[in-house]
């Protein structure tokens, strides 16, 4: 079985973050498997009027990638998200390479909880950013 980080393991300033390629299918699987079909997302001929001028990636795909590095690397697996709080800065496009990072800013002891800072970058620039607090398993007595 995968275990990931315990709460005793973690402290504050402890990071971790993961890197992918925006693709195209990345993009239409999205799209299949949520339902979410905007056409900004997969119509290059009605994304060229819009503000954007070409075909964005969901604002969620990127948040996922931030799901990701949580429940597979900080905590890791067995942590449990309570909630996360996301503000979109700028568009993801075809190509674009994100990289999620997820920062301890505050560890609960007594619940058992940490809060992160999340953000997705491309170029350096934050895409989305937000916090996350997650509930995390403790150690056996």
């Amino acid at each position: 079985m995968m275990q990931g980080l315990f709460l005793e393991d973690l402290s504050v300033g402890q990071s971790a973050e993961l890197v992918r390629t925006v693709l195209e299918a990345d993009i239409e699987a999205f799209a299949a498997v949520t339902g979410d079909n905007n056409p900004v997302h997969l119509d290059a001929a009605f994304a060229a009027t819009t503000s954007f001028g070409e075909r964005i990636a969901h604002g969620m795909l990127s948040a996922g990638y931030i799901s990701a590095v949580i429940g597979t690397q900080l905590p890791g697996p067995g942590a449990i998200y309570l909630s996360q709080a996301l503000r979109f800065k700028r568009a993801v496009r075809i190509g674009d390479t994100v990289t999620a990072r997820a920062t301890i800013t505050e560890i609960d002891e007594a619940k058992a909880r940490v809060t992160l800072a999340t953000v997705c970058l491309v170029n350096g620039k934050p895409v989305l950013d937000g916090e996350a607090l997650i509930m995390v398993p403790r150690k056996a007595a």
